[in-house]
């Protein structure tokens, strides 16, 4: 049986000043992080204003690209959405089992099409004046200007990281 954590005596710190003084840096400025702390809140915020919808934020983004998009390869798809193709191919499931996103192959098995069903248009439809409240909710709290300067960074921030 484990003992209790107060019951063990302190490991030995192989970390001198040096170290911690870095580990406090990456627990309050590391920008991965706070990305994905702001990431977390503001998809539970969407997450929770498209619930009536029946899509979750990470859906309603991928049916609103593939609107945008048209039919589509999978690779393209996680190009525009920055998601890898396991991720992708994972939130693409329930999409595919409620009819909203049919997929076929391609010319070879490595290529798969995607593309929005009628019933796929008509729940995004359904989803986009829940998105739309809850957008112009983050913004206001946000403040135009903030939002605005938000999003571009987000942008740069991507930018930045796929040139690495």
């Amino acid at each position: 049986m484990a003992k209790n954590m107060t019951d063990k005596k302190p490991m030995s710190s192989p970390m001198g000043p040096k170290e911690r003084a870095l580990c406090d840096r990456a627990a309050s400025e590391c920008l991965a992080n706070g990305i994905r702390l702001a990431s977390r809140a503001a998809g539970q915020m969407y997450d929770d204003a498209l619930r009536p919808s029946g899509l979750r934020g990470t859906q309603f983004s991928v049916l609103a690209a593939l609107f945008k998009m048209g039919p589509s390869t999978v690779t393209d798809l996680g190009e525009r959405l920055v998601l890898d193709r396991t991720t992708l191919s994972r939130n693409l499931r329930p999409l595919e089992r409620r009819g909203l996103v049919p997929s076929a192959p391609g010319r070879d098995r490595r290529t798969r099409f995607v593309q929005l069903t009628d019933l796929g248009r008509e729940t995004l439809a359904r989803a986009l004046p829940l998105w739309v409240r809850v957008q112009d909710e983050l913004t206001a709290a946000l403040g135009e200007s903030r939002d605005r300067r938000l999003r571009e960074d987000l942008a740069a921030t991507v930018g930045a990281a796929q040139k690495r």
